[in-house]
């Protein structure tokens, strides 16, 4: 048994708050207990894998800072993707973007494609508008409601 092993059978011992785990073999024997001293050992090693899940967490507050910059312009609108995908800006890599920023367009123009699956969907605008900020580079994936692009809606 290797050092790995065994520290997944502590880790297994922690999660599932087993009291006792013993395992024989030829010349080995463990005895893992379960006590109030193992699960206070326990945080720390779960310590070290969680400052790596916060480290992506400052860059989602770097990228909030954004929201403040509309919120100025209490005239602006978010125009959010309605589904996870890849974000496209033109209908082929040669054909040029359905909007760019100073765009104006109106209801049910089109603004940008998500493919989905294999499928491309063509997302079309529910307000008329000018474009004010590109918020996604093209090609690049968007998960469900992150803003696409910032609006100035028109009367």
């Amino acid at each position: 048994m290797n050092f790995d092993e065994i520290k997944d059978l502590i880790k297994l011992v922690s999660k599932t708050g087993l009291g006792k785990v013993q395992i024989e073999k030829e010349d080995f024997q463990l005895t893992i207990s379960g006590n109030k001293n193992s699960k206070a050992e326990q945080p720390i090693i779960v310590q070290s894998p969680q400052p790596m899940v916060a480290a992506p967490a400052p860059s989602i507050p770097a990228a909030a800072p954004s929201p403040p910059a509309p919120a100025t312009d209490d005239n602006l609108i978010t125009v959010n993707s309605p589904m996870i995908g890849t974000f496209y800006r033109s209908s082929g890599p040669d054909k040029d973007s359905f909007v760019n920023v100073g765009s104006t367009f109106g209801i049910g123009d089109k603004l940008c494609i998500i493919e989905a699956m294999k499928t491309f969907n063509e997302i079309e605008a529910e307000v008329s508008g000018k474009i004010v900020k590109v918020l996604v580079d093209d090609a690049s994936p968007v998960d469900y409601d992150q803003p696409l692009f910032l609006v100035e809606p028109l009367a």
